[in-house]
């Protein structure tokens, strides 16, 4: 009987003892786990004003929640009175071995977050990185998803837009069309730009401005090679074009503009 008293006078001190710690911890547990709900949504609110896609609000948020529960059974642990230096060592070796197998992986989050806050495009902007041009159409946790003019999609992955120079057509809203067109040495350049200027007008998406430039970009062994390049909204970019090659070529028909071939360097003229 005596021992039993014992043990029960050892259990009762150790109730005493550990009833306040594991009381203080669960309500630590309990109102850190109501709080980090609430910086959740907070959190969830100024990423919607930051205008962060919807494929990493998630993903942000998800690794906030992560780390903030984490820093709440730390807290647990110690007001327990638990030792720490075991439980950070095995944390500490899992992370570095996550951390081997996806250093590629944990690159191009890296890339993610710092394209994320730094913005060199936003989706439906057209942009130009390592010769592969097209829209911009998901930014997501490890890759940039571009979709071509020609309707390929692009999976990019967001180490290589951060490492590359990256050009975004759409920053500055208008975009400048770059079109050689030739005309012999025998013609008069004044009276070829007034025919690619009045050409050009009509044209409901070429912008008044910036004003389309016109003038010699060139000579070669035949001809004057003309560079015509009026502005036009990103998105209208391959319609113009089209329509402004198409109306050029026309516009040359009707005023006799001649060409000249390279075979025999002889001069003729534009068909309709």
């Amino acid at each position: 009987m005596e021992r039993i008293y014992e043990y029960l006078e050892i259990a009762i001190d150790k109730i005493v003892f550990f009833a306040p710690r594991i009381i203080g911890a669960a309500l630590v547990f309990w109102i850190g786990f109501k709080i980090i709900k609430r910086i959740l949504k907070w959190i969830e609110a100024a990423l919607k004003r930051m205008n962060i896609s919807d494929t990493m609000r998630p993903f942000l948020s998800s690794i906030i929640s992560v780390l903030l529960k984490i820093a709440i059974l730390f807290i647990v642990i110690s007001i327990l009175g638990a030792d720490l230096s075991g439980f950070v060592a095995i944390l500490a070796a899992i992370s570095f071995a996550v951390g081997l197998s996806l250093q590629g992986s944990l690159g191009n989050f890296a890339s993610g977050i710092l394209i994320m806050f730094l913005k060199p495009y936003q989706l439906e902007d057209w942009i130009e990185v390592d010769e592969k041009f097209g829209k911009v159409k998901e930014i997501g946790i490890f890759n940039t998803t571009v979709k071509t003019p020609g309707s390929k999609v692009l999976i990019i992955p967001n180490s290589k837009i951060t490492d590359d120079v990256v050009t975004n057509y759409s920053r500055e809203g208008v975009i400048r069309l770059e079109i050689i067109v030739t005309m012999p040495y025998s013609e008069d350049f004044p009276k070829v730009k007034k025919i690619i200027e009045d050409t050009l007008k009509p044209i409901e998406k070429i912008l008044d401005t910036p004003i389309p430039e016109i003038g010699i970009e060139n000579f070669d062994s035949h001809s004057v090679l003309i560079a015509v390049r009026p502005y036009v909204k990103p998105d209208d970019f391959w319609e113009v074009t089209f329509v402004a090659h198409q109306e050029i070529k026309r516009a040359f028909s009707e005023h006799n503009i001649k060409v000249a071939y390279s075979e025999g360097v002889e001069l003729g003229s534009i068909g309709v």
